[in-house]
C-alpha cells in the first residue's frame, strides 16, 4: 500500500492565481512521477491523494481520471486555484503514466463492464433521443440593456470533448431576457453517442452534481449542474421541456434496438435480393465470355489459316524472283560473250583491209568506205560495250540495293519484306530489259535482221514485265489493306482483353505504359529525410515529375547511330539538366523510374504524352501475346467455374 500525501492547513489556506496554475501544475505532476505522490494501491485500486476526507477512500481508474477530470474543469467557486491545477496535474499523470499498466492490470471482464454503462442502465426507461444532456446554474452577467450574458457553447464543448464526453455541440438556450443560464448538449444518435451521455451523466452525479443534487433545497447552489435528458425533463413546462419537444423524441433503448434490428432484417433481405441479381448478371456475363471466346478462337484460327497461305504465296514468290535474277545474269553473260566475238572479228577484217594493196583510185575508194564503215561499226561496238558495262553496274546497284533493302525489310515485317523483294525483283529485270534494248539499239545500226527481232522481243518482255510489276503493286496494295484490318482486329482484341483483366493477379496483366514507379521515391526520401514528413515530400516530388513527363516540350533525347548500321534510334540524353539534377539529388532510383517512364510514353505516346494500358507478360517483364492473353483468360473461365461446380 502507497502512502498519501495530505496538503498542509498552510498550503490550504495560501492560494495562487490563476496564472500560476500551470506552473504549480507541472510541480505537481513532477512529485507524481518521481514517485513523492502515491496514486496506486493495487492494479485495481487508486487514490487520489488531495481528497483525504472523501467518503469514497478508493477508486477505479476510470472513475478517479473522471473525478480529477471534473474537479480540474470544474466552474464552482468552491474549488480553489490550487485545487484545480493538483487536479489536472493528476489528470496528466494518469493518462501518460498510468494508462498502460492500468489497463492490462485491470480484467477483461470487468474493463467491458466497466467501458459500457449502457448495460448497467434501465433498458426500458424513455429517454430523449437523440440522445441529449441538460447543463444548469451557468454563470451569467448583465448587460447595460439589462439582458442576461453568459458562457459560450462552443467553450463548453470542448471542455466536454476533453474530458472524454465528445459531444456534437452546447446549445445554450436563450429567451427574452438573453441568456437563461442553461443548455442542451447533443450527442451523436448512435450507441456511442449514448455511451458518452451517459458517462456525462455519471460524471455529474459522481462529482455531486447530478440532477438529484440539483433538486435538493439545501441552499444556493455553486458550479455546474448536468444530466442525461429522460420523460420529466422532456414533460416539463419550461423552456428546456419546449426546447426538447421540439428537437426530439421519447425512446426507450429497448425500441431502438428492436427498431435496429428490424433495419438489420431488411438490409439483409436487400442485400439478399441484390445478390441474387448480381448472380444472374454474373451467369448472363459468363455466356457472353463464352461466345466471345469462342468467336475469338474462329478469328485466331482463320487468321493462321490466311497466315500460312501468305506465307506459302510468298515463298513461290521469291522462288520466282530468284529464278528471274539467275536467268538475268545467264542472258547477260551469253550477250558480253556474243559482243567480244563480234568485236574480235571485226578486227580481223579490219586488219585483213588494212593489208590489202589498192592499185588504183576505185579500190581506193572502196577500201576507204570500208575503214569508215569499220570504224562505225567499232564505235557502235564500243559504244554497246559501255552500255553493257552500264547495265551490269546498274544490275549490280540494283541487287545489292535489293539485299540491303531485303536485310532492313526483315527486320520489321517479313511478309512486306517478300512482297517488296518480288517488286524489285521485275524492276531490275525491267531495267535488264532497257539495257539490252539500247545495247541492240546501237548494234541494230547496220540493219541485222537479228538484231532487230531480238529489239522486238525485248520490247515485247519489257511490255510483259511492266505488266507484271503493276499486278505486283495492286497485289501489294491488296496485301497492305488485308495486313491493316487483321491489325485493327488485334488491336481491339487487345483492348478488349485489357479491360477484362485488368483487375486480375496472373502472370498476364496489365501495365500502365509512362506511369512512375512511387516506391523508388520514397525509399529516396526515407533516406534523406526524417519519417515524419517523408510521404508528403514524396507526394510533392512525384507530382513535379509527373508534370514533367506530361509537357511535351521538354524531350531529353539524342539520336544515336548503331554500331554495323545505317538507321539512327532516339535514347535518353543523359546531359538533359532535370535529369541530371534529379539523379544527383536523389539517386539512381528515382533517375531510372523516370528515364524508364520517358521511353514508355516515347514509344506508346509520344504526341498526347498521357498514360496508356498495356497487355503485359508479368512474370517475363514484356509485352505479352495475344495468344498468351487469351489463354490466361481461358484460364481464369475454367478456374471461376470449377470453383462454382466445388460451391
Amino acid at each position: 500500500m502507497g502512502s498519501t500525501v495530505v496538503l498542509s492547513s498552510d498550503d490550504e489556506d495560501s492560494d495562487i492565481s490563476e496564472s500560476e496554475m500551470d506552473e504549480y501544475g507541472d510541480k505537481m505532476y513532477l512529485n507524481l512521477k518521481g514517485g513523492k505522490v502515491k496514486v496506486k494501491l493495487s492494479p485495481q485500486a487508486f487514490v487520489c491523494p488531495y481528497c483525504p476526507n472523501k467518503k469514497k477512500p478508493s477508486f477505479q481508474y476510470k472513475d478517479l481520471l473522471q473525478h480529477a477530470s471534473g474537479v480540474g474543469n470544474s466552474n464552482s467557486e468552491k474549488r480553489s486555484a490550487k485545487e484545480k491545477a493538483s487536479h489536472l496535474a493528476l489528470v496528466k499523470y494518469l493518462q501518460q503514466d498510468l494508462a498502460d499498466s492500468a489497463s492490462d492490470a485491470e480484467p477483461s471482464s470487468k474493463r467491458q463492464k466497466n467501458g459500457n454503462p449502457i448495460q448497467d442502465c434501465d433498458h426500458d426507461e424513455k429517454l430523449v433521443w437523440p440522445w441529449k444532456g441538460i447543463v444548469v446554474n451557468i454563470p451569467t452577467t448583465k448587460a447595460l440593456d439589462g439582458r442576461s450574458a453568459g458562457e459560450s457553447g462552443s467553450k463548453l464543448r470542448d471542455g466536454y470533448i476533453q474530458r472524454g464526453f465528445n459531444p456534437t455541440r452546447v446549445r445554450p438556450l436563450w429567451n427574452h431576457w438573453g441568456h437563461s443560464g442553461t443548455a442542451i448538449v447533443e450527442f451523436n444518435k448512435d450507441w456511442n453517442g449514448l455511451h458518452n451521455a451517459l458517462l456525462f451523466d455519471k460524471a455529474y452525479r459522481v462529482d455531486g452534481h447530478g440532477k438529484k443534487d440539483w433538486l435538493k433545497k439545501d441552499g444556493p447552489k455553486s458550479g455546474l449542474y448536468a444530466w442525461i435528458a429522460r420523460a420529466d425533463d422532456y414533460n416539463g413546462n419550461n423552456i428546456i421541456g419546449e426546447n426538447l419537444r421540439k428537437t426530439g423524441d421519447l425512446k426507450t433503448i429497448a425500441e431502438l434496438t428492436e427498431e435496429e434490428a428490424r433495419k438489420q432484417q431488411k438490409l439483409v433481405q436487400n442485400l439478399t435480393q441484390l445478390v441474387e441479381e448480381k448472380k444472374k448478371d454474373m451467369k448472363q456475363i459468363e455466356e457472353l465470355c463464352l461466345v466471345k471466346s469462342k468467336e475469338l478462337n474462329q478469328l485466331m484460327e482463320e487468321k493462321e489459316k490466311n497466315e500460312e497461305k501468305h506465307y506459302r504465296e510468298l515463298n513461290a514468290i521469291q522462288a520466282r524472283t530468284m529464278s528471274h535474277i539467275q536467268k538475268i545474269v545467264d542472258d547477260h553473260e551469253k550477250l558480253k560473250k556474243l559482243l567480244e566475238s563480234e568485236k574480235k572479228k571485226l578486227e580481223i577484217k579490219g586488219n585483213e583491209l588494212a593489208k590489202r594493196e589498192v592499185h588504183n583510185g576505185a579500190e581506193r575508194m572502196k577500201l576507204s568506205e570500208d575503214l569508215e564503215q569499220n570504224a562505225s561499226k567499232n564505235s557502235s561496238l564500243e559504244l554497246a560495250t559501255l552500255e553493257q558495262q552500264k547495265a551490269d553496274e546498274e544490275v549490280k546497284k540494283l541487287a545489292e540495293d535489293q539485299r540491303r533493302q531485303k536485310e532492313e525489310l526483315h527486320e520489321k515485317i517479313i511478309r512486306l519484306e517478300r512482297q517488296r523483294d518480288q517488286k524489285q525483283a521485275v524492276e531490275l529485270e525491267i531495267e535488264q530489259l532497257k539495257g539490252q534494248l539500247n545495247v541492240m539499239k546501237h548494234m541494230g545500226s547496220d540493219g541485222d535482221a537479228e538484231i532487230v527481232k531480238k529489239v522486238g522481243t525485248i520490247y515485247k518482255d519489257l511490255g510483259e514485265k511492266e505488266a507484271e510489276l503493276s499486278d505486283l503493286d495492286k497485289f501489294n496494295q491488296a496485301l497492305i489493306l488485308r495486313e491493316r484490318r487483321t491489325n485493327d482486329e488485334l488491336q481491339e482484341a487487345r483492348k478488349e482483353l485489357v479491360n477484362i483483366i485488368k483487375e486480375w493477379k496472373t502472370n498476364i496483366g496489365v501495365k500502365r505504359m509512362g506511369e512512375l514507379v512511387t516506391k523508388p521515391f520514397m525509399d529516396a526520401m526515407q533516406q534523406k529525410y526524417c519519417q515524419q514528413d517523408v510521404e508528403d515530400r514524396a507526394v510533392d516530388v512525384l507530382q513535379l515529375w509527373e508534370g514533367y513527363l506530361k509537357d511535351p516540350e521538354w524531350h531529353p533525347f539524342k539520336r544515336v547511330q548503331l554500331e554495323n548500321q545505317e538507321r539512327e534510334v532516339e535514347v535518353i540524353d543523359e546531359t538533359d539538366e532535370k535529369l541530371r539534377e534529379l539523379k544527383e539529388d536523389l539517386g539512381d532510383g528515382p533517375y531510372n523510374a523516370v528515364t524508364q517512364a520517358l521511353l514508355e510514353i516515347n514509344e506508346y505516346n509520344p504526341s498526347g504524352r498521357y498514360i496508356t494500358s498495356e497487355l503485359w507478360n508479368i512474370k517475363e517483364d514484356r509485352k505479352a501475346t495475344l495468344e498468351e492473353g487469351v489463354t490466361c483468360l481461358l484460364d481464369q473461365w475454367e478456374k471461376a467455374k470449377h470453383k462454382r461446380g466445388m460451391a
